[in-house]
């Protein structure tokens, strides 16, 4: 089970932090704050995956990627496959590029709620739900129609134009 999924820039600011185990707000923070000590301090050359039970507490591991200003990083248990995880965070990054042209840090603060919804159509509850890029990309490209339709309905009933008695 994936126990948390975050991004974090390279200066520290958690750009995504989600929780798929219940943890208060300071707690939240606290354990991406550990995350990033941890992975700012790691060379370049080391590899991508670490147990995390320092952290997170037993039978916990991390594989993160760093991609530019970013660190991309997942947190779960034994039942998930390593490989399988740092494929989940590549699928993740490749449908950001498709959904924003290139992705940057940017792209992400100004359109947090697009990324909420990728993330959201790939991970359910800790559980990966979907790994194909198309169709997530399928999936948010409804919703963002859906989003745009309902604000287009107006909830005001228009004023009724005066009638002349005869």
């Amino acid at each position: 089970m994936i126990k948390a999924a975050m991004v974090i820039s390279a200066q520290g600011k958690p750009r995504l932090a989600r929780f798929y185990e219940h943890r208060t707000v300071d707690e939240q923070q606290d354990l991406v704050r550990r995350v990033f000590s941890v992975l700012s301090c790691r060379a370049e050359n080391v590899s991508n995956f670490m147990e995390a039970d320092s952290i997170f507490g037993p039978d916990s591991n991390l594989v993160y990627k760093h991609f530019s200003t970013l660190y991309f990083i997942f947190v779960f248990n034994s039942s998930e496959n390593e490989l399988a995880m740092l494929d989940v965070i590549q699928v993740f990054v490749e449908t950001l590029d498709k959904c924003f042209k290139n992705v940057c840090e940017l792209d992400i603060v100004l359109n947090y709620d697009k990324m909420q919804t990728v993330i959201d159509e790939m991970i359910f509850g800790g559980q990966v739900m979907e790994t194909n890029s198309a169709e997530i990309l399928r999936s948010v490209e409804e919703l963002s129609k859906l989003e745009a339709a309902s604000s287009a309905i107006s909830l005001v009933p228009k004023p009724v134009s005066s009638w002349r008695s005869r």
